[in-house]
């Protein structure tokens, strides 16, 4: 951060050659923190979420500020995000149970967050609010063989309109939404943003 060239901020490792599969990506907190305001959905869902293997104590002050950072424009990450799997699943003989549930949770989790401004990220869960009977029965197909079967059997037909349904939903959601329309928390996490590299410089220097 010191020099003429900014350092790298975003490693990946992408290892399927391995017995345990490893899809890695860290980026600098600074580029984290920009994504963060610029209404990213996935860094959103990270913070968010009760998977968590190991937090440093300021991960919780992230965490409290990511809460204000939720805007109704964040249903457009969840959109993208579920046209992305529909288009794999609808527009493929190969489509799985898999991608069919990858649809369904963005679109669910898009509409709780707009209506509840909770993030939610769990299917199941989700689905105890939703109650789709359907839901269940992909989420046990899926448990109890293959995670890519192929959909085989499946009604489409009815699962393009449930698509197009919640689709719908989400916005209606979003229009009613009492979410903000803009993040205002820049100078929090600015502020946070300092104290971490300075923490870092401070015990490098006591080395």
């Amino acid at each position: 951060m010191l020099g003429l060239s900014l350092p790298r901020e975003t490693y990946e490792i992408l290892d399927r050659a391995s017995p345990i599969e490893m899809d890695l990506v860290t980026h600098d907190v600074r580029k984290y923190f920009q994504m963060l305001m610029g209404r990213n959905g996935y860094v959103l869902e990270q913070i968010c979420s009760p998977l968590v293997v190991h937090a440093e104590p300021e991960f919780e002050e992230i965490r409290s500020i990511a809460m204000r950072c939720i805007t109704r424009h964040h249903r457009h990450h969840f959109r993208s995000f579920a046209s992305h799997q529909w288009d794999a699943v609808a527009g493929s003989s190969a489509g799985t149970v898999k991608g069919l549930l990858y649809t369904y949770r963005p679109l669910l989790a898009g509409i709780h967050l707009m209506r509840e401004g909770v993030v939610e990220s769990n299917l199941r869960r989700l689905n105890e609010v939703f109650r789709l009977g359907y839901i269940d029965e992909l989420i046990e197909r899926k448990v109890s063989g293959d995670e890519k079967q192929l959909i085989g059997e499946i009604d489409m037909t009815f699962h393009t309109r449930e698509f197009d349904r919640l689709n719908a939903a989400l916005d209606t959601a979003a229009v009613a939404s009492g979410l903000p329309e803009d993040v205002v928390v820049g100078d929090q996490l600015e502020d946070l943003l300092i104290r971490l590299r300075l923490a870092t410089l401070d015990s490098r220097l006591q080395r």
